[in-house]
């Protein structure tokens, strides 16, 4: 079974934060933040936890 978690630490919520912050596109609509906020969770949750890489990653679409 997957490891599941349904809360973050004060420092994980802090550097989710930073990373969707940092990935920002000019334009970009709601849904497409949201699509990225789910990038960037599903990449942390996979155990990427490189500020950079997360931001790079959140910009691609998930690989499936």
């Amino acid at each position: 079974m997957p490891n599941e978690r349904s809360t973050f630490t004060p420092a994980e919520t802090a550097l989710l934060g930073r990373v969707f912050e940092s990935g920002r596109v000019a334009g970009e609509t709601e849904e497409q933040k949201e699509a990225r906020a789910s990038r960037i969770l599903a990449n942390y949750m996979a155990g990427i936890t490189d500020e950079a890489e997360l931001v790079e990653l959140s910009r691609k679409p998930l690989g499936r």
